[in-house]
C-alpha cells in the first residue's frame, strides 16, 4: 500500500512510479490510498497493478499527486481504524510519501501496529520542496522547486535590468514557512555579484525593517536597481511574521498561518519600500506555481525521486520496519567523481516530526545573501541550465550613465 501526503511536488508521482515498478519486480501487489490516510478511513483504494508500462512512464512525468493528497490530522480512534482497514485488506507493507509531518504519522502507525501485534512494515518516502526533512541530504521535490526559483530570479532580474530607466526594484516572495532553502535557491544562477538577486532574506535570520531599508537603499544607489528575494516566513525578533499585522490571522487545518491571502511579507515590504524610499517596485509571489511546474523539473531531481520510490519497495520486500529512505551525498565531489547520492534507509523516528532549517553558514555575515557553501551544496541539485548572453558592458554602462536624465 502507498499513500501521498502534504503539498504535491513536480516529481511526487515519479516516486510513485518508482515504487510501483519496484514492487512489481518484487512480486508484490500494489494498491494506492485515495487522499492519504483518508482513503483507509473511507475504504477508498486504487488498484495499481493493471497500469501498463506506457501509463507508468506518463505517470512519472506528471506533476501533482495522482493518488490525491491529504493534510487531515487524525485522532487516536482514526489511527486504529486505519490499521483495521489495512488488516482487512491483508496489507503487509505500507509506504507513505511526504514531509516531516507525514514521517511522524508513518512512525506512529508503525508503533501502533507493533503494539497491536500486527506485523506491518512501514517505510517513509521523502518529499518536500521546503527541504526541511532531517537526516537525508535533501528531499526529492526540492531540486525542481529550487530550479524554478533560480530561473525566476535570474530571468526576471534581467527583465528589471532592461527596465532600469523606469523601474527601480522587484520583490520575489519564495515559499518556506519555517526554512529558507527555497529563498536561498534564488541566488544559484548568479554569475557575478551584481546579478539578481541582490538581497536574499530567510526565516532563520531575524528580520529588521530599518536594516532592510538600508540594504535596499545601498544597492539602489550603486546599481540604480535592486532585486530582493524574501522567504514567506521571515520573522521579527518577537517571532511575529513580517507583514502579519496586516493579515487576518487565517490558519490551515493544522493551525499554521496561511500566507498571502490578505497580506504577506513580500507585499508588506514592497509597500514599505515604495512609501519610505520612493522607489517604483513590483511584487511577485509565484507560490504553488514553483512547487508544481513540470516545465522546470530538474532531471537530477526526477532521477532521484524515482530512485527513492523504487528503493522503498525493495525495503518493504526485505521486511524493513519503521524506516525512511534517505539520500547520502558522495563525499568530495570533483571532476573525477562528480555529484552523486547513494540511497539507504534510516530509522523513521530520526525524521519524524523533526525540522531542518537552513544552516547559518549558508548565508553571508550580513544575513542578506547566500554563501559559497550554499551554492556548492544546492547547485548540483537543479541540473543543467542553459546560460544567458549579455551584450558588451559598454552598452550597459552607457545606459547607466543616462539613468538620472531619463528617470521620471
Amino acid at each position: 500500500m502507498i499513500g501521498q501526503s502534504g503539498g504535491p511536488t513536480a516529481v511526487l508521482n515519479t516516486s510513485l512510479a518508482g515504487f510501483i515498478g519496484g514492487a512489481r519486480r518484487a512480486g508484490a501487489s500494489v494498491f494506492g490510498l485515495a487522499h492519504g490516510l483518508e482513503g483507509a478511513l473511507n475504504d477508498s483504494f486504487l488498484d495499481l497493478n493493471s497500469l501498463d508500462e506506457n501509463t507508468l512512464e506518463r505517470l512519472a512525468v506528471t506533476p501533482g499527486a495522482a493518488l490525491g493528497s491529504s493534510r487531515r490530522k487524525l485522532d487516536e480512534d482514526e489511527y486504529a481504524r486505519v490499521l483495521a482497514a489495512f488488516r482487512r485488506r491483508g496489507v503487509t507493507g505500507f509506504a507513505y510519501c511526504g514531509g516531516n509531518g507525514s514521517m511522524w504519522v508513518a512512525h506512529r502507525l508503525s508503533l501502533m501496529a507493533r503494539d497491536a501485534g500486527y506485523d506491518l512494515c512501514v517505510i517513509g518516502i521523502p518529499k518536500t520542496v521546503d527541504n526541511d526533512l532531517n537526516v537525508t541530504d535533501h528531499a526529492p521535490g526540492y531540486g525542481s522547486a529550487a530550479r524554478f526559483l533560480a530561473l525566476a530570479a535570474r530571468d526576471t532580474g534581467l527583465d528589471l535590468e532592461a527596465m532600469t530607466t523606469f523601474d527601480d526594484a522587484v520583490i520575489l516572495e519564495a515559499m518556506g514557512r519555517d526554512a529558507g532553502w527555497l529563498a536561498a535557491a534564488s541566488a544559484l544562477l548568479k554569475e557575478k555579484a551584481d546579478d539578481a538577486p541582490h538581497l536574499v532574506y530567510v526565516p532563520e535570520i531575524i528580520f529588521d525593517d530599518e536594516r532592510f531599508l538600508q540594504d535596499v537603499a545601498a544597492v539602489h544607489r550603486r546599481l540604480n536597481r535592486v532585486y530582493i528575494v524574501v522567504g514567506e516566513g521571515v520573522r521579527y525578533a518577537d517571532g511575529a511574521f513580517v507583514g502579519s499585522s496586516e493579515g487576518d490571522g487565517t490558519t490551515d487545518m493544522l493551525g499554521r498561518t496561511i500566507h498571502g491571502l490578505i497580506a504577506s511579507a513580500g507585499l508588506y515590504l514592497a509597500r514599505l519600500v515604495r512609501e519610505r524610499l520612493g522607489l517604483q517596485i513590483r511584487y511577485f509571489r509565484p507560490g504553488n506555481i514553483g512547487r508544481a511546474l513540470s516545465a522546470c523539473v530538474s532531471e537530477v531531481d526526477r532521477a532521484e525521486a524515482r530512485q527513492v520510490g523504487d528503493y522503498a519497495a525493495q525495503a518493504l520486500a526485505r521486511g524493513e520496519h519503521d524506516s525512511m529512505v534517505a539520500l547520502k551525498r558522495h563525499e568530495g565531489g570533483s571532476a573525477s567523481r562528480p555529484y552523486g547520492c547513494e540511497v539507504r534507509t534510516i530509522a523513521l523516528d530520526a525524521a519524524a516530526g523533526q525540522h531542518r532549517t537552513l544552516p547559518h553558514e549558508y548565508m553571508n555575515e550580513a544575513g542578506n545573501m547566500v554563501s559559497p557553501a550554499f551554492v556548492d551544496y544546492a547547485l548540483p541539485l537543479i541540473g543543467d541550465v542553459p546560460p544567458v548572453m549579455r551584450l558588451p558592458s559598454p552598452f550597459r554602462d552607457a545606459a547607466d550613465r543616462n539613468l538620472s536624465d531619463n528617470r521620471t
